[in-house]
């Protein structure tokens, strides 16, 4: 039961492991909202604040490409709570889905450059996102927002972070090499993989599990310098024996990504997080010149 007197659900837009998500009607100021309601049992107040999504959403609130908190709204009899965002039109997995006609690199630059600011903004702010993927990058007309910060963690925090986060195609090497032992560069990667995804509306890495996914990411990128492998800390899941593998390249975009696009997006699956560009640094890469 919807107890939330103040908002009526006219709609359902997803459902995730720990959420589902509604179209709702506030009847306050007769605007519709997306309303977050999460499937755990809340004890207090003081349990809801504590919640790393709450926490963050609300220290990045105020940011163009951030997903806008609303209010939360906490039941206490039901043990209930709802986060209440602003309603997007979709997100890029909705947008990219069986679309045949290829979107104009004026639109994708436009696209990246708001997901770099988003993610330059939450990691100067001392937080990363770790799941950073399509369906968690919403769009209204030309602006998008970075949404559902469900698993992110404060840069500060110490390694190692919980082993298994974010979906497993957008997941950087060191996630899936380590047990934790990652840090804010694992957005970049993930947005790396978004941005190719944006061009040819094909997965970079569709690994069917870790080991596929290495695998894929190997045969794209080749094999790490041992230099590389030094650094991640010995998994328990991947043995670090891999048969050399030169890489193949990124499969070649025809259509709309110009060289500097290409160069950017190498700088994004770089697989040494040292040598990974940082959100920062993207925003001052040639490909988006025209911003600045």
């Amino acid at each position: 039961i919807f107890l939330f007197l103040e908002y009526k659900p006219v709609g359902k837009i997803g459902e995730g492991t720990f959420s589902e998500v509604l179209k709702t009607l506030n009847l306050r100021d007769g605007k519709y909202y997306a309303c977050k309601r999460m499937k755990q049992h809340f004890e207090s107040m003081e349990q809801v604040n504590n919640l790393g999504e709450v926490q963050a959403l609300r220290r990045l609130n105020l940011h163009p490409n951030i997903l806008m908190l609303h209010e939360v709204v906490f039941d206490k009899k039901a043990g209930s709570l709802s986060l209440i965002c602003e309603l997007m039109d979709m997100n890029i997995y909705e947008l990219i889905k069986g679309r045949r006609k290829p979107l104009p690199e004026k639109k994708i630059k436009n696209y990246m450059y708001q997901l770099c600011n988003s993610l330059d903004y939450i990691h100067r702010n001392g937080i990363f996102h770790r799941d950073v993927k399509p369906e968690n990058i919403f769009i209204k007309q030309n602006t998008l927002k970075l949404g559902d910060f469900g698993s992110c963690r404060s840069i500060y925090s110490k390694q190692p972070h919980t082993e298994y986060i974010s979906t497993r195609w957008y997941r950087a090497p060191e996630c899936i090499l380590t047990n934790g032992y990652y840090s804010y560069k694992i957005d970049m990667w993930s947005a790396g993989c978004v941005f190719y995804e944006l061009t040819s509306f094909q997965p970079l890495f569709p690994g069917s599990d870790e080991l596929d996914q290495i695998s894929k990411i190997h045969d794209i990128i080749g094999t790490p310098a041992n230099k590389t492998l030094n650094k991640f800390k010995q998994s328990r899941i991947v043995s670090f024996d891999f048969p050399f593998k030169k890489g193949k390249g990124i499969p070649p975009l025809v259509h709309n990504l110009s060289p500097k696009g290409f160069s950017l997006l190498h700088a994004m699956i770089k697989y040494d997080p040292d040598e990974r560009i940082s959100a920062c640094q993207a925003l001052q890469h040639p490909y988006f010149q025209e911003f600045w």
